[in-house]
């Protein structure tokens, strides 16, 4: 249980950020590293790269030399690690039991800072990565997210290109290519290790003092603006043999920090926010037309994006979306009612406290909240804002975004063709 956890934070003199949340009673420990990179600061022609990368810090160092060596050692104490590339993140982490926190430390710290990027491993690894997007490619209710996200931001911009990259770049990539890359996001100024559970603190600071104050120097790199030109509703299908028509709709929305914010977090949780919310009792409840349905907001520093998806028969897909735009609409017009928005408020705030019930779950918060947010915010401050929002802010902030030339439709199934028949039906 995480009880009576207060968040410290340090900084080395080379700018690195040491992040730790203690927990008294915590069974668990997790070590992780952070950068504030990933595929956002990649170049068309470097798409992919920081994903790649990640999987090349599990491949060997000067003192664990292959990938047994260092999985043997943390599977040896029953740990639980991996690694993960986002757009504006890379993070690697190991959790362990609370007695195993130096064996955890001393890996993760090893791979962050010392991977060799063995040459015969990178080529070993282009299968294996290939191999990942074919997966996802065959995974339509993930290969959606890829695919709106192409059409919201656009594929000239960093943020409307796959993670993966594209398999033309996996298989050209270089050890020189990887070494500069590294040498340039991967620099004190833009790290931080985190350390969430139970642990001593006094001995955390110092073994991360002498592991890491020596680690690479350079400034934070800058990623490309974004810049939302949109002034025409957009559909993009994917034409493809499914069991299912898998569908996102909606809009750009707002980067972190901006005053609507936790507004549109708590239209999100009323519109497609748990299986009471108005999408889920529309489509699913009402109608049967899906079993997924739900509502979300992603945001970055600068942009960010509100939207609805589901997974509905090919038959329904035009119904579907109806419903969709209907509830949207809907929001621009009539004030959500106190009891709906007091509901919203406690599920956005319930949710959020169990996303961070975890050591590991902590770490890569308090990691994202220096490194991309530029801080941390209590808890009591997030439920505070959550609890001054309104019923006139949620209709004010869905009637800004929710507009007829704001709207993008992504669409994976066997419906080639049917673009202007989709348009027709997105007018708010």
């Amino acid at each position: 249980m995480l009880v009576r956890m207060k968040v410290e934070t340090h900084t080395l003199k080379n700018g690195l950020r040491i992040v730790l949340a203690p927990i008294k009673g915590a069974e668990s420990v997790t070590v992780l590293v952070m950068s504030g990179t990933g595929s956002r600061f990649e170049s068309k022609e470097e798409n992919g790269m920081a994903h790649f990368l990640e999987h090349m810090f599990f491949k060997g160092t000067a003192k664990r030399p292959t990938v047994k060596a260092i999985v043997e050692e943390l599977d040896g104490i029953g740990g639980v690690f991996n690694a993960f590339t986002a757009e504006d993140h890379t993070a690697y982490y190991a959790k362990v039991a609370a007695r195993h926190f130096e064996t955890a430390f001393d890996v993760i710290s090893d791979i962050f800072l010392n991977a060799t990027l063995p040459a015969k491993e990178i080529e070993r690894e282009r299968g294996a990565i290939i191999e990942e997007i074919n997966m996802y490619e065959d995974m339509p209710m993930a290969d959606i997210a890829t695919e709106y996200q192409a059409l919201i931001f656009g594929k000239n911009h960093p943020l409307g290109r796959s993670i993966l990259g594209p398999k033309q770049n996996i298989r050209t990539f270089t050890r020189t290519q990887f070494k500069r890359y590294l040498a340039r996001n991967y620099v004190a100024k833009n790290s931080a290790v985190c350390i969430a559970g139970s642990f001593s603190k006094t001995a955390a600071i110092s073994a991360i003092r002498d592991r890491f104050s020596d680690s690479r120097d350079g400034e934070v790199p800058a990623s490309e603006p974004y810049s939302d030109t949109q002034n025409a509703p957009r559909v993009h299908i994917k034409d493809k043999k499914t069991d299912q028509t898998h569908v996102m709709l909606g809009v750009p929305a707002y980067g972190h920090h901006h005053d609507n914010e936790i507004a549109v977090e708590v239209l999100a949780a009323i519109l497609g926010g748990g299986m009471s919310s108005r999408l889920f009792m529309e489509v699913r409840e009402r109608r049967g037309l899906a079993y997924y349905v739900k509502a979300a907001v992603e945001q970055f520093s600068d942009t960010g994006t509100v939207y609805a998806r589901a997974g509905v028969s090919h038959r329904n897909l035009e119904k579907a979306l109806e419903i969709m735009m209907a509830q949207l609409k809907l929001l621009t017009m009539r004030k959500v009612g106190a009891r709906e928005l007091a509901k919203a408020k406690e599920y956005l705030k319930g949710t959020t406290a169990l996303t961070l019930d975890t050591t590991d779950a902590l770490a890569q918060h308090i990691g994202h909240a220096v490194l991309v947010r530029g801080g941390i915010e209590s808890r009591a401050a997030f439920n505070k804002k959550v609890d001054a929002v309104t019923s006139a802010d949620v209709t004010r902030v869905a009637k800004a975004l929710f507009t007829t030339d704001k709207l993008n439709l992504a669409v994976i199934g066997p419906h080639k063709g049917k673009e202007e028949k989709l348009l027709k039906l997105m007018k708010i």
